[in-house]
């Protein structure tokens, strides 16, 4: 991902999903430059060529803040992926069922 000339930092985590338990979600942040220029179908065209199908991930949360970090500096997996999970539960079509 970081090869893509739009990302700054990105953070991959696991969605839920109904029948394979989880798929493959990310928190992206994007530079300023780029910012309302790119979109989650630009950055999923370039990985397409880059990594298998199933590693592609079905949604980026694409973001102009920096992800959460500790006082090390290291990405907050937990909190990213709980705000990952939240946008992609609210961007799901809902069920007429």
């Amino acid at each position: 991902m970081y090869e893509h000339p739009a990302i700054v930092d990105a953070a991959v985590v696991g969605l839920p999903h109904k029948v394979l338990g989880e798929e493959v979600g990310a928190a992206v942040q994007i530079k300023a430059d780029y910012w309302g220029k790119t979109t989650q179908q630009d950055i999923q065209k370039f990985l397409a060529g880059k990594l298998a199908g199933f590693k592609i991930p079905v949604f980026i949360d694409l973001r102009n803040e920096p992800l959460q970090r500790n006082a090390a500096g290291k990405i907050l997996k937990r909190d990213v992926k709980v705000d990952v999970v939240a946008l992609f539960e609210k961007s799901k079509p809902k069920s007429k069922l």
